[in-house]
């Protein structure tokens, strides 16, 4: 009967997994962009190059999927294409004017039925009926004709970031050093 450590699968160099516990395995280290000596790490380095990051003469890096999602290489129809190593997106997004829907912010301002006095008017005038006579309020003595305070339209917001993430669960990634090496075909 085998045991669990000997009943494991060997894995294929440069191979990823995700874990639930807070380490990797023996042979494995943590998928988070470390800096890695190509001497003591050739096979590897064969694989990955410097997809990842390093100087391509002495080191290499491990992918770094710390706050990161990992999508694949390519492209699908009507997506962007993505390529082995790229990095992109944002935690947080702040939007703009243009970033929302055309609309605009119109005012609307509601009168209360006041008592109105009957007045003859002097010579011809611009919405005179044809009397002579029209209707208006009584003049306010303090000669305000309207509360400015009722109808505000003034810029509003903070320009305050907004996250950019979906629901998520924090995993632990690791990724293989040791193990068969891959065959391309």
């Amino acid at each position: 009967m085998a045991t669990p450590a000997s009943a494991q699968i060997e894995p294929y160099i440069g191979q990823m997994m995700q874990t639930g516990f807070n380490f990797c395995p023996r042979g494995w280290a943590s998928a988070s962009g470390q800096i890695l000596a190509i001497s003591t790490n050739t096979a590897l380095f064969s694989i990955l190059g410097t997809t990842y990051g390093g100087n391509g003469q002495t080191t290499f890096a491990l992918p770094d999927l710390r706050g990161r999602v990992a999508i694949n290489q390519g492209s699908g129809p009507g997506l962007s294409p993505y390529v082995l190593g790229q990095v992109g997106g944002s935690e947080t997004v702040t939007l703009l004017p243009t970033n929302l829907p055309k609309h605009d912010h119109r005012g609307g301002i509601q009168t209360a039925n006041a008592n109105a006095n009957s007045m003859t008017a002097n010579g011809n005038a611009l919405g005179v009926s044809s009397n002579n006579s029209f209707i208006a309020p009584p003049p306010d003595p303090a000669g305000n004709l309207m509360d400015r305070t009722m109808v505000q339209i003034a810029p509003t917001g903070g320009s305050q970031p907004i996250s950019n993430r979906p629901p998520y669960l924090t995993v632990n990634w690791c990724i293989a050093l040791e193990g068969i090496f891959p065959s391309r075909n």
